[in-house]
């Protein structure tokens, strides 16, 4: 049986956020916080680092550079934050800070001068996804990290999904044969819905920084899996169907996307979608010999060669630190691990390259054919 599958208890590993000069645990190194600083506060991924962050100790938040004071404010009363935490300013931040790591927090057009910024300084850094919004501002961010000599990371919360490693490996040990065909859907009932914060909402229904609707907030899951799925490959051609279901409520972009990749031997459906009943993040893929079919978190439905039936099985822990986003962060910037796969700058460069046609062929009713590298 494959390495990758076989039912085992979760195990949940997150970073606690200790006040600015709280010492750090006694013992090992590997116990000594990262410090880290934010960059923004409007996108609403922020809440989620600072729930999951509060029972752990091995992050040390040590500013926030948040030009909006009243959004820091809300921040600071609802998760019991040090108003000495506070900075108008990223460039003012890390020079009075001297971090180990920047967490951007902002919305996605602004990723690119954040990064330039953490380049003069020398910072790594790990960004909500998607990159960018445009394949112009993802090399720009690309030759500032060269510059700089930086790691630039993108946080999705299905690269530490238990199910996705699962089918990962299941292709890479040729359980299922070649890929032949991915089905990749990810969506909700959409931002207005389940009530983001609206300083998010804001900027999520602003083409200019958001690079799209759903088309660039869930499409990137789907297009970061593949490149991941097919060894950093591009695709040969992007096609891609956009909608306005709810023109109301985002009038601005769109709120359902389809997006075809196409490879010499495979092909790629990525579905995007504001408009769903419930919320989901899964993946059907389907080799020559057999499939693997993510579900939710942790378990995969899959049926290989030879069998007769579909088999529900629960997938075993991802081993730390690529298990979850602050330990992976530690280890890249402490212990010199090198990014590879989901989070890294190589792979997310093309997933860019894919939003970016995708957005071309939505607007132009085309297919679009990738140049040649």
């Amino acid at each position: 049986m494959n390495r990758a599958l076989f039912l085992i208890p979760a195990v949940l590993l997150f970073a606690a956020i200790p006040r600015a000069g709280a010492q750090s645990p006694s013992g090992a190194a590997s116990a000594t916080p990262l410090r880290v600083v934010l960059a923004g506060l409007t996108h609403g991924h922020a809440e989620g680092f600072f729930t999951r962050a509060k029972e752990h100790h091995d992050v040390q938040v040590i500013g926030i550079a948040e030009p909006d004071r009243k959004l820091f404010d809300r921040y600071a009363a609802k998760f019991g934050l040090d108003a000495n935490l506070w900075h108008a300013d990223l460039d003012e931040m890390l020079s009075a800070t001297h971090p180990q790591a920047v967490l951007v927090y902002t919305n996605t057009f602004d990723h690119r001068r954040a990064v330039e910024i953490c380049a003069k300084h020398g910072v790594p850094v790990m960004m909500e996804k998607p990159l960018a919004v445009s394949i112009e501002d993802a090399r720009a961010i690309e030759r500032a990290a060269r510059a700089g000599q930086i790691v630039v990371l993108v946080n999705y919360e299905t690269t530490w999904y238990r199910s996705n490693h699962a089918a990962y490996d299941l292709v890479h040990e040729n359980a299922i044969g070649e890929i032949h065909k991915v089905v990749v859907h990810d969506g909700h009932q959409g931002p207005a819905k389940i009530h983001v914060p609206p300083e998010f909402f804001s900027w999520l229904n602003d083409p200019k920084l958001n690079g799209a609707g759903a088309l660039f907030d869930f499409g990137c899951y789907g297009a970061d899996l593949m490149t991941w799925l097919m060894d950093g490959r591009r695709p040969e051609t992007v096609t891609a169907v956009t909608q306005h279901l709810q023109p109301k409520v985002y009038p601005r972009v769109d709120d359902e996307a389809t997006v075809v990749l196409t490879y010499p031997t495979a092909q790629a459906i990525l579905q995007a979608s504001w408009n769903w009943p419930f919320d989901r993040k899964d993946m059907e893929v389907y080799g020559e010999t057999g499939y693997v079919i993510t579900v939710k978190r942790d378990n995969v439905r899959m049926r290989l060669p030879k069998k007769d039936d579909e088999q529900l099985v629960a997938a075993k822990p991802v081993p730390a630190p690529l298990d979850d986003s602050i330990p992976y962060l530690r280890a890249v910037v402490v212990d010199g691990l090198k990014p590879e796969g989901p989070s890294s700058l190589e792979t997310n460069l093309v997933v860019t390259e894919i939003l970016d046609a995708a957005r071309e062929s939505a607007a132009s009713g085309k297919t679009i054919h990738l140049k040649a590298e």
